[in-house]
């Protein structure tokens, strides 16, 4: 009898860890398609430049949330252990603070930390707007007041839903308040300018062509010959030049307004 209940037991323990094994290798495989299912999503700037980032996918997003929903616990474990000790006051704070984590939890780490929560801070994501803009105050209060609809029926089912019938893979929050989750790529910062001497603007112009000129320089190289030539011909009049001189021009330009010096 014993022998057997000591087998019994060693088998109980080797289909634990092999249930465990699957369950490393499906999560491995999972991300593995997440990969694939993530695509790119791009953005006409006013300078004509395509800006191209890179939409997360369900899997990377649901493990975002995942750690999210831990932080929270932990936080509710510790209030949970410490104000009912104060009677009723406590038990009422305990139920505000539940109230502001868990509705308020998302928005603020959104507004105050580039758009990222520490769950997607740690799988290297953010959400922005559609235009690339950062998060705003109403953007991050509709897609997360939308938050219990896409969790229907259970475990963000109408949400998974959602995302898998769009190429941006939004859920009904991002789609109501224009918001998309994409990962946080270092390269998608600005280029470096390139060399040129710093010149004066000919005449005064106000921020939003300011930056276009900026703009053009940092993408530039992006761009073939022709295009760039074409691009920096639009304002021709405004350097007096043509093709590649204008292109230098505006190189030169967009130096000084970066406050570069020789």
């Amino acid at each position: 009898m014993f022998p057997f209940y000591v087998y019994s037991l060693l088998s109980y323990r080797v289909n634990y860890a092999a249930i465990i094994k699957q369950f490393i290798n499906f999560v491995r495989k999972s991300l593995c398609f997440s990969f694939m299912l993530d695509t790119i999503h791009t953005i006409d700037t006013p300078e004509g430049v395509e800006l191209q980032i890179k939409v997360a996918g369900p899997v990377v997003r649901a493990l975002a949330w995942m750690v999210d929903f831990l932080i929270r616990i932990i936080v509710y474990i510790g209030l949970a252990n410490v104000l009912p000790f104060l009677g009723e006051l406590g038990v009422g704070l305990l139920l505000i603070a539940f109230f502001l984590l868990e509705w308020f939890y998302p928005v603020i780490f959104e507004i105050y930390y580039d758009g990222a929560t520490p769950g997607k801070r740690i799988m290297g994501i953010k959400a922005l707007h559609d235009n690339a803009q950062p998060m705003t105050w109403s953007g991050s209060l509709i897609r997360n007041l939308l938050r219990p609809v896409d969790f229907l029926p259970i475990f963000y089912g109408v949400g998974l839903t959602a995302m898998l019938f769009n190429q941006e893979f939004k859920r009904l929050g991002d789609l109501a308040a224009s918001t998309i989750v994409v990962y946080n790529d270092e390269k998608l910062k600005a280029f470096d300018l390139p060399k040129a001497d710093p010149t004066p603007l000919p005449i005064p112009l106000n921020l939003a062509e300011q930056h276009a000129i900026i703009h053009f320089a940092e993408r530039a190289h992006t761009l073939s010959p022709e295009r760039q030539a074409e691009l920096a011909n639009i304002i021709s009049p405004l350097t007096n030049t043509e093709g590649q001189q204008t292109i230098q021009t505006l190189y030169g330009i967009a130096n000084g307004l970066y406050g570069k010096h020789d």
